[in-house]
């Protein structure tokens, strides 16, 4: 399966900016000069990713977040200065792409400062073609990937409450994504 990435000419040279909606977050692991929560109109983030690799197996996949077509999605822009560009793209592509399952795009970023400037950045929107596409689950049947879900990356418990978190800091509320954590919290978390 090939990445679905942009042209070097798409991520133009200068600053790049980088929309994080889910472990972005709270866990970029890129270098960054500016921190800012934005918002993103024309997609929502939702479980909606089996997770193969960073919090599941193929045997046991996890569920994993993705921007899905409608609605709009709070989350943070981050801005990568010129000399991080490169690398930025190459480690988020090694994280994002490890399977194939999100499209590299640029999207219309508004950003929640005093300007309310509006820029174009780099987010990684869920292939509704790949087969690890989970589409709309029920709650139980998200609530039961979750659980079961242990990757590369951790407990896929952690993600979704490490994720709720990152949003509550910013004074926001994903209602199905803290309906999940609600139910998790009082949970101890299965050893692997």
């Amino acid at each position: 399966m090939s990445a679905k990435t942009l042209s070097d000419a798409e991520l133009h040279e200068g600053d790049l900016w980088v929309f994080g909606y889910g472990s972005l977050m709270w866990n970029p692991g890129f270098a960054f000069t500016e921190r800012v929560p934005a918002r993103l109109i024309g997609e929502h983030r939702a479980l909606c990713v089996y997770s193969f690799v960073h919090r599941g197996t193929p045997e046991q996949p996890g569920l994993v977040l993705g921007l899905d077509r409608g609605g709009a999605c709070r989350g943070i822009a981050f801005r990568v200065a010129d000399q991080h560009r490169i690398e930025t793209v190459a480690y988020l592509r090694e994280r994002e792409q490890v399977t194939s399952v999100y499209r590299e795009v640029k999207r219309s970023v508004w950003l929640d400062d005093d300007a309310r400037r509006r820029i174009s950045a780099l987010a990684y929107v869920v292939d509704r073609g790949h087969d690890q596409y989970a589409g709309r689950l029920s709650i139980a049947e998200q609530l039961r990937f979750v659980r079961q879900g242990h990757g590369r990356s951790g407990p896929n418990r952690d993600y979704v409450l490490s994720t709720v978190h990152a949003l509550e800091a910013q004074g926001c509320r994903d209602p199905q994504l803290h309906q999940i954590a609600q139910a998790l919290q009082g949970e101890t978390p299965a050893h692997r």
